[in-house]
Parts: structure tokens; C-alpha cells; sequence
């Protein structure tokens, strides 16, 4: 016998992820195209100006070469785990819109512990980056891979603890009743240093410069994805954008508001403010050197950790204070 709830449930859940593959694609496009302008205009040039307008459709163009592109598989790779990296690092960057409110009732699931569960399934990518390196069969990749996996390790403590802060001023895991939350302030006035610690570890977490030791041109040609190419190097392209569209939202999300904001709609403030942090991102790329190694563990371990244990300490002192 059909179980047609059941049927029109899934068709419904299909719909919601196919919606929401479509927004990424088209995301990331954009950010694409503005991470090349946004560096162009602080290094004092045009960037893309030839395909569209002032390059617009330079990035389908780019899409276009990499479907066209040979997909190269060195005798040296161990095949299977080099075909599942680019997948597994692609799908756990998609994995958590399904928790993130894009407005009050534009959520894929309203999940009770949504802010565990995109801890939790976001840092799987991890496990694709490293299977890259290893897949590949060549010394560098297999540098950046380990590089990436200390680097995400080290970063998730900080970025984790200055999250417990906000939580426990919520009382809530689920980010729509942490956005509630903050209807009379957001929590970034409360937090500004577990803010901090979030969005620096969050950079540090995507792999961006100045901590992107893990993809390091300068000593290890292109790290971990030095081997790939055509679709599967655009697929951990698709994902470093889309992780920044994530750590983003979740920023906007637990010390911004999210939707809330006067006169345009609640979906437009939170792309705003998302779209504002990417902005924040790129013109740290643009503008710091890359780290060394040890510096970059060291900042970690010795400044943001305790930091962080800090800012959490400060907290529940006032909390109990104030009852």
C-alpha cells in the first residue's frame, strides 16, 4: 500500500533541497565575481570587465571551462578516495542550510538543537580535505591535508566556546529562538568578544588568508586539491563559498539579529548582514599576509583559547549576578 503522506512529505523535502542547491549555485556565483572585484579595487585595478557587464558573467564562463575541463586521475591516487573528496567536502558544506533561518518562517527545519547540528555536520569537511590529500598520492597534498585537519581541530575549541556564550544567554540551541532572543538587543553588544573569536576562528575554519596555510601556493603549489581538476576542483571551489556563506549566517544569525532590522523584509536583512561579514572576509584576504604555521597554532592555543574560556567565565559570573 502507498503511503501518500509519506510521498508527498519526501517530493517536499526534495523541493526544499533543490531550492536551496539553487541558491548556493547562484551564490556562489556572485561571490566569485565580488571576491575578484572586491580585490581588484583594493590592489588599485579593473578585475573581470570583459564577459558582461563589468565581468558579471565571468564566472558562468569559468563554470563552463572546468565542465569542459579532462578530469585527471594520477597513476599514483588511490581512485576511490580521491572521486569521494571533492563530494564529501561539498556536502558538508550544503548540509547545514537545512538549520539556517533565512527569515521567521524561511527555515528548511526549525530544529531544537539546529546549532549542534551544524556544528556537528560542518565539520565533516574536514574528513573530505584530509581524504584529498591522501587520495591524491603526492607529498604536498597529503601537507595540506594534515595542515587543514591541526589548523580546523585547533580553530573549532575557540569558535565552539565563543558559541556557549550566546547559548547560554538564549537558553536555546535552535536558532530561531536565539534570533527571538535578541528582539530588545542584539548579542553582539552582550559579546563583542566571543564575536570576535567566532568570525577569526570562522576564517580560520574556511581556510582563508590569512590562514590558508592548508592551500599555501608558496610551498605547497595548491595543498590538498593540487591534483584535481575540471569539475572536481570546481566542486571544492563551490565549497570554500559556500562555507563562507555558512559561518557567515551563523554570525549573523547568533550576534546580529538575524532577520530582525526596520522597513525591508526580514530575508533581505539577514542576506545583508551575511553578505556584509563575506565582504569583512574578503577584504582580510586582501589585506594581511599569510601566517606561518606556528604562528597560526600558536594564536590559537595561546590567544584565542584562553580568551574565549574568559569571555565564557565573565559571562556566567554576570548572569548569576543579575538573578
Amino acid at each position: 500500500m502507498i503511503d501518500i503522506p509519506f510521498i508527498l512529505n519526501f517530493l517536499w523535502m526534495c523541493a526544499k533541497a533543490a531550492g536551496l542547491l539553487g541558491f548556493v549555485s547562484i551564490s556562489v556565483m556572485f561571490l566569485i565575481w565580488l571576491e575578484r572585484k572586491v580585490s581588484a579595487h583594493i590592489q588599485s585595478r579593473l578585475g573581470p570587465m570583459i564577459v558582461g557587464w563589468h565581468g558579471c558573467f565571468q564566472t558562468i564562463a569559468d563554470t563552463i571551462k572546468l565542465l569542459l575541463k579532462e578530469n585527471i586521475v594520477t597513476k599514483e591516487a588511490d581512485k576511490l578516495t580521491f572521486w569521494f573528496a571533492p563530494l564529501v567536502v561539498f556536502v558538508a558544506s550544503f548540509l547545514p542550510f537545512v538549520a539556517i533561518p533565512f527569515g521567521r518562517n524561511l527555515i528548511a527545519r526549525d530544529l531544537n538543537l539546529g546549532l549542534l547540528y551544524i556544528l556537528a555536520v560542518s565539520s565533516l569537511g574536514v574528513i573530505g580535505i584530509f581524504m584529498a590529500g591522501w587520495g591524491s598520492g603526492n607529498k604536498y597534498s597529503l601537507l595540506g591535508g594534515m595542515r587543514t585537519a591541526a589548523q580546523i581541530i585547533s580553530y573549532e575549541i575557540p569558535l565552539v566556546l565563543s558559541i556557549l556564550t550566546v547559548v547560554m544567554m538564549a537558553g536555546s540551541l535552535s536558532m530561531t529562538k536565539i534570533i527571538e532572543a535578541q528582539k530588545g538587543m542584539w548579542f553582539i553588544v552582550y559579546q563583542p568578544i566571543a564575536f570576535l573569536v567566532y568570525f577569526i576562528s570562522a576564517i580560520a575554519e574556511v581556510n582563508r588568508a590569512p590562514f590558508d596555510i592548508a592551500e599555501a601556493e608558496s610551498e605547497l603549489v595548491a595543498g590538498f586539491h593540487t591534483e584535481y581538476s575540471g569539475m572536481k576542483f570546481a566542486m571544492f571551489f563551490l565549497a570554500e563559498y559556500t562555507n563562507m556563506f555558512v559561518v557567515s549566517a551563523i554570525a549573523a544569525a547568533l550576534f546580529l539579529g538575524g532577520w530582525q532590522g526596520p522597513f525591508l523584509p526580514g530575508a533581505a536583512w539577514f542576506l545583508l548582514k551575511v553578505y556584509f561579514l563575506i565582504f569583512v572576509m574578503m577584504w582580510v584576504r586582501w589585506t594581511f599576509p599569510r601566517l606561518r604555521v606556528d604562528q597560526l597554532m600558536h594564536f590559537a592555543w595561546k590567544f584565542l583559547l584562553p580568551l574565549a574560556f574568559l569571555n565564557i567565565l565573565v559571562t556566567a559570573l554576570v548572569m548569576v549576578i543579575k538573578r
